[in-house]
């Protein structure tokens, strides 16, 4: 037995988000199904809202409703630091975390041979020229994750951005809170024994 046509769209439009597959789908479907008329409606403008309404900052690449963004207009915050990230959402991430509080730049992405991202695929020509802008910037803190492709985009930056005088470091790596030393694998390890601390 078929669905009706405009149940089928939904579960194939539900589909598209990642780690949604056919069964979960359906179920979030039929939830929209059972939903009242104005929750729809307001779930309906708040997709449309996303596309319409949101856009990049024009000088960090953080999504936002005003431009510049609201991080970029606070003068409150540290003016002499600039925390890379690859996405949007790792600023959310660190916010939450209330001890930063320097200004961001976000890459939309890292260095990717495999899938062909050059650095012209990424937000960098922006950083280089923020920094070549603003002479109070002494730190750019490269919070790529660590993946080879995070490893290779922060080593990059750090190439690009030394020569001008600027402190380039790295988020440290290594093990989480409650993690037992015998389960972490090899590199886990090793970039817990370089991101050591004094104590």
């Amino acid at each position: 037995m078929q669905y009706p046509e405009p149940i089928a769209k939904l579960i194939d439009s539900y589909m598209k988000l990642p780690g949604i597959g056919s069964k979960t789908a359906t179920r979030l479907a039929f939830y929209t199904v059972d939903m009242n008329k104005d929750d729809v409606k307001e779930f309906s403008h708040a997709l449309l809202a996303t596309k319409e309404d949101l856009h990049y900052c024009s000088i960090c690449g953080n999504l936002t409703d005003e431009d510049p963004c609201e991080i970029c207009r606070d003068k409150t915050r540290d003016q002499t630091k600039i925390l890379v990230v690859e996405q949007p959402k790792d600023i959310m991430v660190m916010e939450k975390v209330q001890e930063y509080h320097g200004l961001y730049h976000v890459l939309h992405g890292v260095l990717s041979p495999i899938e062909g991202k050059g650095p012209e695929d990424l937000n960098i020509t922006s950083l280089i020229r923020r920094l070549q802008k603003n002479g109070e910037v002494k730190e750019v803190i490269v919070a790529t994750n660590a993946t080879p492709e995070g490893e290779a985009t922060a080593m990059y930056l750090s190439k690009l951005i030394k020569p001008a005088g600027i402190r380039v470091t790295r988020l440290a790596h290594g093990l989480s809170v409650g993690t037992d030393i015998e389960y972490a694998d090899e590199m886990t390890l090793f970039k817990a024994v370089q991101g050591r601390t004094e104590m």
